[in-house]
This record gives C-alpha cells, sequence and structure tokens, in this order.
C-alpha cells in the first residue's frame, strides 16, 4: 500500500504542477499549446486516478474522495472543444486564452479539487 500512496503523490502532483503552470500563464499567442497540453495531462491523470481507485481494494476516506473528485470533474468538465476551436480561429487573441484559461483554473476549483488534492496529498 506505501507504493500505491508513493504513486498517487506523484500524479496528486504533476496536476498541482500543471495547475500552478496555467496560472502563471500570461495569455500570449504561444500559451494555447501550453493551455492544451497542461489541461490534457490534467484529465489523463484524473482519468488514471479514477480508474485505479475504482478497484474496491482501496478504501480509506482521502482514496474515496480522491476516487469521487476525479470522477466528478471527468464527468462535467472537458474544454478539448473549446482548446480546439480557439486554436483554428482565435489563438492569437489574448481576452480568449485569458477566458479559457480562467474557465479551466476555475473548473479545477469547483468543490475545491485542487484545495482538497493537496491536503490528501500532504496526508498520504
Amino acid at each position: 500500500m506505501n507504493s500505491f500512496h508513493e504513486y498517487l503523490k506523484g500524479i496528486l502532483k504533476q496536476i498541482l504542477n500543471s495547475y500552478q503552470i496555467l496560472t502563471e500563464l500570461n495569455d500570449v499567442p504561444n500559451d494555447l499549446e501550453i493551455i492544451n497540453k497542461e489541461f490534457s495531462k490534467i484529465k489523463g491523470l484524473l482519468q488514471v486516478i479514477k480508474n485505479k481507485l475504482g478497484e474496491k481494494k482501496y478504501q480509506s476516506d482521502n482514496l474515496v474522495t480522491l476516487h469521487k473528485l476525479s470522477s466528478h470533474y471527468i464527468e462535467n468538465y472537458d474544454f478539448s472543444r473549446e482548446i480546439q476551436l480557439l486554436s483554428q480561429i482565435y489563438s492569437n487573441d489574448p481576452n480568449r486564452l485569458k477566458n479559457i484559461r480562467l474557465l479551466i483554473i476555475e473548473s479545477l476549483n469547483d468543490r475545491k479539487l485542487i484545495e482538497k488534492f493537496q491536503i490528501i496529498l500532504n496526508k498520504l
């Protein structure tokens, strides 16, 4: 179980790092590639958490919370289409870049997702 906790810690750190990168962007044209990369990474890592914790052998409170938060995010948020449209038409518009970036950041703060990930990371 200890190695599994280390595995989850690594995943949570990657998610938090990607979130940090998103918060520090300056909304310049090249940022759309970074936004897409970091959002895709976060979504993929949340899918890994959901799949790994979907197995019923992990039942601690923190792991159940982690599974529920990951599942909720995956089911309710997907900005892939919007990012794709932006890249085709408005990739040089700093206001649109800022809007999509802020929407992603806001979605990651829904249900205090990032805050709870940080707390769980510290407990593991």
